[in-house]
């Protein structure tokens, strides 16, 4: 259990951000789109600032090449979609005493929060710590940060954003618990190289969250995620091989 307690917090910390979401006033529609559009700006400079720490450009563009590949020949949108679909045809809409229904699409809170929440480095370099190092400290944060998300997320989205604790739950507890395998086929200098260029292809997907989320042009961010395994397979082959 050592392992996954960073994540255990960290998916509670989503969950009692969502409840904290469903129990603030229902807000004016035109104060719910002004905070939305600050936190698209707020996750655009995120993502922005992320995806220029890396450190070999061309991994990133491969990567995002041929995961838009990957990802639009599984579908991984619509399968990701179905799933939060189906969250909503079983809970239909939650009411909350004296404020009446949470509103939104289960569906909509569920993909973007998940999406949100998962892509990035603190989720992998944070997993990895708790798992070799029993070293929670960045997995506290990222929940501190991601608590507050939720909140603002499930105000304006709804109660979908909840759902997506148990896919946090599951993507970085699988890390943290093969984090002793990973050591043992990666040196501690491949894995702070894989860790920069998979945070910088990250930040180029959650830039692309930030820019869904203020209409500039709706991004498929969904499809592109295999990119974020790709950025670590090339790095780990560029190591090895050295072809680039």
């Amino acid at each position: 259990m050592g392992a996954l307690w960073g994540t255990t917090i960290n998916a509670a910390a989503v969950v009692l951000g969502c409840l904290a979401g469903l129990l603030l006033p229902r807000m004016p529609e035109r104060m719910r789109e002004l905070i939305m559009q600050g936190l698209g700006l707020a996750i655009l400079f995120l993502g922005v600032s992320m995806g220029l720490k890396t450190e070999n450009f061309i991994f990133v563009v491969i990567s995002l090449v041929l995961g838009a590949v990957i990802g639009e020949l599984l579908q991984l949108d619509l399968r990701l979609l179905a799933v939060g679909e189906a969250l909503e045809k079983n809970v239909k809409e939650v009411s909350v005493p004296g404020l009446g229904a949470a509103g939104g699409r289960v569906a909509d809170g569920f993909v973007t929060a998940t999406l949100i929440f998962c892509v990035g480095a603190m989720a992998v370099l944070g997993a990895i710590d708790s798992g070799l190092r029993g070293d929670h400290t960045l997995l506290y944060t990222k929940s501190l940060l991601d608590g507050i998300t939720a909140m603002i997320l499930t105000s304006t989205l709804g109660f979908g954003v909840g759902f997506s604790a148990a896919v946090i739950f599951l993507y970085q507890g699988m890390i943290a618990l093969s984090a002793k395998w990973i050591t043992y086929v990666l040196s501690a200098s491949e894995l702070d190289m894989i860790v920069t260029e998979v945070g910088a292809v990250g930040g180029v997907l959650i830039a692309g969250i930030g820019i869904s989320m203020l209409h500039i042009k709706k991004i498929n961010v969904t499809n592109l995620l295999p990119s974020i395994f790709i950025a670590a397979g090339l790095v780990w082959a560029n190591a090895k091989f050295g072809f680039l």
